[in-house]
């Protein structure tokens, strides 16, 4: 379907099969599920370089049990310190408390962080990031989310700041196997990163009976790009004995799902086969075609940032019957 919109609407040849990846890789490398791939600059995981470190703010992450990464900014080496202060700003937006900055000069690095790092851990970095003369190697210590969710949006800021970014392509990926479960903090639990109904990969399966349950992968994918997610979907669970135990492994018991999803519990034990699909997200594909900045100027009724739509002036008065017909009631009236 792709190759045919393309080709019809913009006379472009897009090569398939499209790149698949992991969800895994795309985090941990690209700190996004939906990596732009139209430019290099990897995260490399340096955790294990600083298992000894002196460093204290490094020991304290590695002892809570946190990440360790970076990103070597090729020709980055002649950022000035406002341009830094502004990257380290950027990060912090994501939960990044600081960012560690060496430049590296004639094989040897530079920079108000490099005297608490030993000649060793020097050299690590140097070998495992790649980092040549010229370059700038960016750190970042925290718990893992946002450790490469805040490289992740490194990566997007050092692409602009360096135009790395290539005008009129398309790249096109395929995020697969994505966390079947997500840890809440606000709910003290792992809750379903998608939805309840989707499918566990096969071989995850038998995950779900032990207590690495929440280690099970999904088997959800999304189409990606440029960076955007422009489609996604999943296979749905056919087995009343595998959607009983993701229920219970949600904190539904079983007399709450009888409850509520009985209908559907039932229906399984009929042999239900194998289902699923994707859905695109056409305003967003529209709006990657024509290289238009915004959302907004592909979505037909567009709301403002306050949720109001100008052009039917939504929201408005509802009259008492309206509410009544569907069961509502305004608190206070």
């Amino acid at each position: 379907m792709i190759v045919s919109v393309f080709a019809a609407c913009l006379g472009k040849t897009v090569a398939v099969p499209f790149r698949r990846m992991r969800y895994e890789e795309a985090f941990h490398r690209y700190g996004s599920d939906k990596p732009d791939l139209r430019f290099d600059l990897p995260i490399v995981t340096v955790t294990d370089l600083f298992a000894t470190t002196g460093f204290q703010v490094f020991r304290s992450v590695i002892d809570k049990a946190g990440a360790i990464a970076g990103i070597a900014g090729s020709g980055c080496g002649d950022f000035s310190r406002k341009t830094v202060d502004g990257l380290t700003a950027a990060v912090a937006k994501f939960g990044a408390k600081g960012l560690v900055w060496l430049r590296l000069t004639d094989a040897d690095f530079d920079g108000p962080s490099k005297k608490f790092f030993s000649e060793a851990e020097l050299t690590g970095l140097r070998e495992r990031t790649g980092a040549v003369s010229g370059d700038m190697v960016f750190i970042i210590a925290a718990s893992e989310k946002i450790c490469f969710t805040a490289l992740g949006q490194l990566r997007l800021e050092l692409a602009k700041i360096k135009n790395l970014v290539p005008a009129d392509e398309f790249n096109f990926l395929w995020v697969t196997d994505f966390p079947l479960f997500e840890y809440s903090e606000e709910e003290g639990r792992h809750v379903s990163v998608h939805h309840p109904f989707t499918a566990p990969l096969e071989d995850d399966i038998p995950l779900l009976a032990g207590p690495d349950y929440f280690k099970a992968h999904a088997r959800a994918y999304d189409m990606v790009l440029n960076g955007f997610e422009i489609g996604g979907g999943s296979i749905r669970i056919h087995s009343r004995e595998v959607q009983q135990a993701i229920f219970k492994l949600i904190g539904i018991s079983d007399e709450e799902a009888e409850g509520k999803f009985g209908f559907l519990l039932k229906a399984l034990t009929y042999g239900a086969p194998p289902h699923g699909g994707i859905a695109f997200g056409l305003d967003r594909l529209v709006m990657l075609m024509l290289g238009l900045p915004s959302i907004r100027d592909t979505i037909p009724f567009p709301k403002t940032s306050a949720g109001i739509s100008l052009m039917d002036g939504s929201p408005d008065f509802v009259s008492g019957k309206q509410l009544g017909e569907l069961g509502i009631a305004i608190a206070g009236s």
